[in-house]
Parts: C-alpha cells; sequence; structure tokens
C-alpha cells in the first residue's frame, strides 16, 4: 500500500491565510513606499536645478511645494526640509519622516524614510 502524500486541508488553509495576511501588509505599505519615491524625485529634481547653489530658502521650499502638489506628497511638509550648507556643494536638502500605518486593532507598522539631495549626486 502506498502512503498518500500532499498538504492536508488545514495546511492548506494554513498556507492561504498566511498568503492573504502577507499580501494586506504589503497592500497598505505600498503607498508609503510610493509616496517616498516621489518625496526624492521632488528633492532630486531640487538638487538638479542649476542655481540650486545659490538658492534662498524660500525658493527651496517653493519648487517642493510645485512638486508636491503635482506628485501629492502629503506626509511632508516643506517646513519640514532640514536645509544646509556644504562649503563641496553649496545647499543640502534633507529630510527624515515616519509613517504609522494601522494595521488591525492596535498593530501598526512604523516606516522610517530618509532622503537628501547629496543621496542624488
Amino acid at each position: 500500500m502506498r502512503k498518500q502524500r500532499g498538504m492536508t486541508f488545514i495546511g492548506l488553509v494554513l498556507t492561504v491565510a498566511a498568503i492573504i495576511f502577507v499580501a494586506v501588509i504589503g497592500m497598505k505599505m505600498a503607498p508609503a513606499y510610493i509616496e517616498f519615491m516621489s518625496v526624492k524625485k521632488a528633492i532630486k529634481k531640487i538638487g538638479n536645478d542649476p542655481g540650486f547653489r545659490e538658492m534662498s530658502r524660500k525658493e527651496i521650499y517653493d519648487s517642493f511645494n510645485r512638486t508636491a502638489t503635482i506628485d501629492n506628497i502629503r506626509s511632508v511638509k516643506s517646513t519640514e526640509l532640514l536645509i544646509s550648507k556644504s562649503e563641496i556643494s553649496g545647499n543640502v536638502v534633507s529630510v527624515d519622516y515616519e509613517v504609522l500605518i494601522p494595521l488591525m486593532g492596535n498593530v501598526s507598522v512604523l516606516l522610517d524614510f530618509s532622503a537628501s539631495t547629496d543621496d542624488a549626486l
């Protein structure tokens, strides 16, 4: 007599539940990563501007706000940009922010994001 092989019904249910759980988490986290790509693009655009080295804070904020409006960036405001001076590259614009995504009940995922014009060069 041959021994039967294969997955039991309970094993199948647990496997499907695990796949659904991972898919739901991925679908909830995807918008935050898509928005982060937009933030990086906005900062890279500022860094690639020919007059970036001499830009004032207001000009940097305005440039970011224009791009943020077009790309629907809501997690980062222009006032959260960190602008510093570098002797080598002039202005350096960076941003560090967190996104808290509720999963279910009191369980949440915290995503840490960081971008800078130094990364874009």
